[in-house]
């Protein structure tokens, strides 16, 4: 079993920054591939990036350049710094762990599917103000 425990949530402004933390215990990130969803109310849960083995990255494209994935491997602990933050970023952001599969690695739709996902974190609110 892998626990995820997610936190770092809050309110912030138009322009401002926010950094959410996952700390995962029961597994490796090496051997677990980490997903980032959010989900505003009324909307369907959506893709934010991956993070998976030798510290691999993908984003989707409407926070590149804006979002990034850092790790605390001391700390079991994988960071995502959001930076540039707009109003429509506003929803609940939740950290996922999965198996790192060959399909994993190679398919974007894969790691872009709920049910690659088998253990999630509580998520955490973050509102943006205008």
């Amino acid at each position: 079993q892998v626990q995820l425990v997610e936190s770092g949530g809050g309110l912030v402004q138009a322009g401002g920054s926010l950094r959410l933390s996952c700390s995962a215990s029961g597994r490796s990130f090496s051997t677990s591939a980490m997903g980032w969803f959010r989900q505003a109310p009324g909307k369907e849960r959506e893709f934010v990036g991956a993070i998976w083995s030798d510290m691999n990255t993908d984003y989707a494209d409407f926070v590149k350049g804006r979002f990034t994935f850092s790790t605390d491997n001391a700390k079991n602990t994988v960071y995502l710094q959001m930076n540039s933050l707009k109003p429509e970023d506003t929803a609940v952001y939740y950290c996922a762990a999965a198996m790192s599969t060959r399909s994993y690695y190679y398919n974007s739709y894969e790691r872009r599917r709920i049910g690659s996902y088998v253990y999630w974190g509580q998520g955490t609110q973050v509102t943006v103000s205008s």
